[in-house]
């Protein structure tokens, strides 16, 4: 952990302790935690939008895991405020964990376009990796490694959830291939491989929401306690 200005910032493996006080010490479930991160994702998604989401074209970029279930809770979002949503996986469905396969099964249900692996993202006005979390390490490959790709050349606006897809969250060094974000939102706290600044042009401007983390546990962390007290998306300078 490192503190700077007050905002504790974690290790992959400082974050997963939280996780795990948080949902058994305190009782909070995964699916409330992912509600709450898609809601915000969302909620920012729609501000790089200017506000006015009826009828834009966002593709949310999905992997299999809790990460990605939150993308679809913000594709389901922005799907309800009138967007044009589509998304696409990075492993094949039967692949998803048991939250995230719910999470899938909604999406479908609402009729959003769903692919499996590469699709057209060049008329996207918007795109939200949630690709990879907080535990990956090591180069992405497969589907998640050509949609990062495709995600890159489409010239639209990335927002990266909790961390951008490649970008390893503790060192802060970008890996092959690796989202390059106009944006990243991250989850209950920022992750100590931002403080790289080789992670600048991966992360663009950061941004740290409230997903309904105990306040208990802020307190335990720098001044992290009054972080939210304003706003549930507040902005993260980082120093060049």
């Amino acid at each position: 952990m490192k503190v700077v200005d007050g905002l504790a910032f974690l290790t992959s493996e400082e974050m997963r302790r939280i996780d795990d006080v948080v949902i058994d010490d305190f009782g909070v479930d995964v699916l409330s935690l992912m509600e709450n991160a898609g809601l915000q994702t969302a909620v920012q998604g729609r501000r790089m939008l200017g506000g006015e989401v009826i009828a834009r074209r966002v593709a949310c970029l999905v992997g299999k895991g809790n990460n990605g279930g939150d993308g679809l809770v913000a594709a389901r979002h922005l799907h309800d405020w009138g967007a044009k949503v589509q998304v696409a996986l990075g492993a094949p469905r039967k692949e998803f964990r048991e939250i995230p396969a719910k999470q899938l099964a909604i999406v479908e249900k609402l009729g959003m376009p769903v692919a499996e692996g590469a699709t057209d993202l060049k008329r996207s006005e918007l795109i939200i990796d949630a690709l990879l979390g907080y535990n990956s390490t090591g180069d992405p490959r497969g589907a998640v490694a050509d949609l990062i790709r495709l995600a890159n050349l489409s010239r639209a606006p990335i927002l990266a959830l909790d961390i951008p897809s490649g970008l390893d969250p503790t060192i802060g060094v970008p890996n092959k291939p690796c989202i390059a974000a106009k944006a990243t939102v991250t989850l209950g706290f920022p992750k100590i491989g931002f403080l790289n600044p080789e992670s600048r042009s991966s992360v663009g401007d950061l941004y740290l929401c409230d997903i309904s983390l105990p306040r208990e546990v802020y307190s335990r962390h720098g001044n992290m306690a009054r972080v939210f007290e304003r706003e549930s998306i507040v902005r993260v300078p980082l120093r060049q």
